[in-house]
């Protein structure tokens, strides 16, 4: 028995190691990933970027752009996280090199391509949107996230946090998706509330009354106040006009 006893006591260390990485350094790791969102630099609203995720007819894709990029970030990465029917979290993640680029687009698969064969999420509502802004070495220098919600045959349309309403004249067949876009263009018209918000169809633009803390803005080339029904994609409220 004793001539087994070396292989035995080099098993056992090989079990020991591996239980000394599992918990020990890869739980060290996932900390400092964690504390790394944590303590990363908020972005100044200013230099937020415009982002908005637009739906495809088929709600299969969804459109990701961006608009509006001054963070001095070397690379952009993204993560578009979103529930099925079936209560399961699906991920689409990806990288953007910058390069001083100013804009960024991008099509996102609700669901999974393998040998050129799709499958497609079917009945997607909600999830979650976040970008991860890097510097040359790769570290964290900024990051934003928002919630969606995409709606089809509603009279309606919501945020996922409850502050914002459109409601529509009828019932709408196209596919939309409200989300906070980050950044707005130009100077608001006052000082922000809410928002800005962003109301992006697979069709035209939706067309309704807005409700939204403070006085409503929408944007049409320009800061225009939101009076009764009106027609656009990014909203904001804001405490009063700046004169």
């Amino acid at each position: 028995m004793k001539k087994y006893w070396p292989i035995g006591l080099f098993v056992l260390g090989l079990v020991i190691l591996g239980l000394v990485y599992f918990f020990v350094i890869r739980t060290k790791g996932d900390k400092s990933t964690v504390l790394e969102d944590e303590v990363v630099a908020e972005i100044p609203f200013e230099k937020r970027p415009v982002v908005s995720l637009t739906p495809t007819e088929d709600g299969h894709y969804l459109k990701l752009k961006i608009d509006s990029l001054v963070v001095e970030a070397e690379s952009l990465d993204y993560e578009l996280l979103y529930q099925t029917k079936a209560g399961i979290t699906q991920g689409v993640p990806g990288i953007i090199k910058m390069k001083g680029q100013k804009s960024a687009e991008t099509d996102l698969l609700l669901g999974s391509e393998s040998s050129g064969k799709f499958r497609y999420d079917e009945g997607v509502e909600e999830g979650t949107l976040t970008l991860r802004f890097r510097d040359s070495k790769g570290k964290l220098i900024g990051k934003l996230m928002t919630d969606f919600h995409m709606q089809t045959m509603v009279s309606e349309l919501n945020s996922l946090d409850g502050k914002f309403t459109m409601s529509l004249s009828g019932k709408q067949n196209d596919f939309v998706i409200v989300m906070e876009t980050f950044g707005a263009y130009e100077k608001l018209p006052g000082k922000l509330l809410a928002g800005p918000y962003g109301v992006f169809s697979s069709g035209d633009k939706m067309e309704g009354e807005v409700k939204l803390e403070g006085v409503v803005y929408v944007w049409n080339n320009g800061w225009k106040k939101a009076e009764g029904s009106v027609m656009g994609e990014i909203f904001v409220g804001v405490a009063s006009e700046e004169k």
